[in-house]
């Protein structure tokens, strides 16, 4: 006869306990004594005939706690609660998909951040540092108008609110670079030029605060043979030094450079063109690279022609000629214009509504009326010449005229104070306020949002303006401004109207960027 084995299961659940005897019948099992209620259970009986073997079982009775229940096929038990094999209660536990004391909620293998029930089985609310459902985002304690994520976990459009601030306008600096004709017919007007240069020109730069720079362009030398030579205090040279100039020009860095070149009476433009960049050196090999060293890339730059004969030259394949018309001094000038602004972009302008200079020409034009009044910009051409003048200058003129610049007889030495103190003037209105500016700067440890910047422009006794962001310059209209390497750019006509308007106020509004709450 085989093992024959009993199993049995303790009514309410509890245990189950097994056993056995090498031969016949095993006897019934109780209940764990410490059970209340109790089951009576009739173990299987098998009776063995040869080699059939046949089973009657009696189903199993159970009483009290249904929660364990004996297969009387098998003789195995399946039990609900139970710890294993062990019988003992199961410990609740927080993944146990129960919500039991102290769990707000329990969805089983699904709890972690997102779904409502964390992986403490606490419920997600807005403020825990946790994005629940519904939220944008949670960044617990810092949630609030100053961080990315508002007190109700959204997203906070600016992560400062509107800001607003003051730029300072400052005078542009200026580089000013004057070209003086060499010619024979130049030795009065070169004399007149020197003493007011310094005299009534650098001094009155000089008192209005306006950081300068002059640059020279002609022969070095004594003015009776139609040089030129610049002292103190523009230069280097002692005052009274120009009466036995010394061997060479004394430069005065940062203020004063003298490029010593020789100018004809009708190739200055030329000239300019091709010691831009030291193709043609100057005389003293001070400037291997050209005068184009000497200019600063932030400055306005201002020409000054003196001159008293019109333009014809040529340089490379380019030529200019004036051919004394006013249609010719037009076109001359034109071409010019391009060729400048394309040798370069960055001093001169990239296109001609945002040039990056004025052209002044003291000229053979005929006197104004009064005669010591210079033409404006709005005045027409000039066609006659004065008394001394060989031409009326006037290619210098269209130039002058093209970039909004002043014009002034060349021909009444006697009167170059008062010209040279308009020239002046004409100088320190041209660099009065620059028409670029810082972006602001945010709050301490916040982003700026650029896309949110406007320029509000208030002239005086008029309605505020509110100029609008662009992409570029390509896209300037008369209100707008754009962003350049970390400044706000003025558009042209938005320039125009701020540099004409000395009394008008501007303020510049910005958000800050929303912070990554991620």
């Amino acid at each position: 006869m085989g093992t024959t084995v009993a199993c049995v299961a303790a009514c309410n659940g509890d245990r189950a306990e097994v056993s056995s005897t090498d031969s016949g019948f095993g006897p019934a099992t109780q209940a764990d004594p410490v059970t209340t209620q109790s089951t009576t259970t009739t173990a299987p009986t098998t009776t063995t005939t040869g080699t059939t073997e046949s089973s009657q079982s009696t189903e199993p009775t159970t009483t009290g706690t249904p929660d364990a229940v004996t297969d009387g096929g098998t003789g195995e038990s399946t039990s609900t609660g139970t710890a294993g094999t062990t019988g003992e209660p199961a410990t609740p536990f927080c993944g146990d998909g129960q919500v039991d004391p102290g769990e707000a909620c329990d969805e089983g293998g699904n709890n972690g951040i997102g779904i409502g029930c964390a992986a403490n089985c606490q419920l997600e609310v807005c403020g825990d540092g946790l994005p629940g459902p519904g939220e944008d985002c949670d960044l617990g304690a810092l949630n609030g108008p100053d961080g990315g994520c508002s007190a109700t976990c959204e997203f906070n459009p600016s992560a400062c609110g509107t800001q607003t601030a003051v730029p300072v306008l400052v005078p542009r600096p200026v580089d000013i670079i004057v070209v003086i004709d060499n010619s024979g017919s130049m030795a009065a007007e070169i004399k007149g030029v020197q003493d007011n240069i310094n005299e009534n020109f650098a001094e009155i730069l000089a008192a209005s605060g306006l950081d300068y720079r002059v640059i020279l362009l002609s022969r070095y030398g004594k003015y009776t043979s139609t040089q030129v030579c610049i002292e103190a205090p523009l230069s280097g040279i002692p005052k009274g030094g120009c009466t036995n100039p010394p061997s060479q020009p004394v430069n005065n860095p940062g203020k004063f450079y003298h490029y010593s070149v020789e100018i004809d009476s009708t190739d200055s433009w030329c000239r300019l063109l091709d010691t831009f960049d030291g193709t043609q050196p100057d005389l003293f090999k001070f400037a291997p690279k050209g005068w184009q060293g000497w200019l600063r890339d932030d400055a306005f730059k201002i020409f000054v022609e003196v001159s008293d004969d019109r333009v014809v030259c040529s340089h490379g394949n380019d030529n200019y000629n004036d051919n004394n018309t006013i249609a010719g001094g037009a076109n001359a000038a034109d071409k010019f214009d391009t060729k400048l602004r394309e040798l370069s972009p960055l001093h001169f302008g990239k296109e001609a509504k945002m040039r990056n200079y004025s052209y002044y020409s003291i000229v053979g034009l005929s006197f104004n009326d009064p005669p010591d009044e210079p033409y404006a910009a709005d005045d027409p051409i000039v066609t006659t010449k004065c008394p001394s003048g060989v031409n009326g200058g006037i290619g210098h003129q269209s130039l002058s005229v093209a970039t909004g610049a002043l014009r002034f007889p060349l021909c009444d030495t006697t009167a170059y104070d008062a010209l040279f103190k308009e020239l002046a003037g004409g100088v320190i209105a041209d660099a009065t306020l620059a028409c670029d500016f810082p972006v602001p700067s945010p709050p301490e440890g916040k982003e700026l949002d650029e896309e949110s910047i406007v320029v509000k422009f208030t002239p005086m006794d008029a309605v505020e303006e509110v100029f609008s962001q662009v992409a570029g310059p390509d896209w300037c209209t008369p209100t707008s401004f754009y962003l350049d390497d970390g400044k706000v750019v003025l558009c042209a006509d938005a320039c125009l109207a701020v540099q004409n308007d000395q009394d008008a106020e501007i303020e510049v509004e910005f958000k800050c960027a929303p912070i990554d709450p991620g």
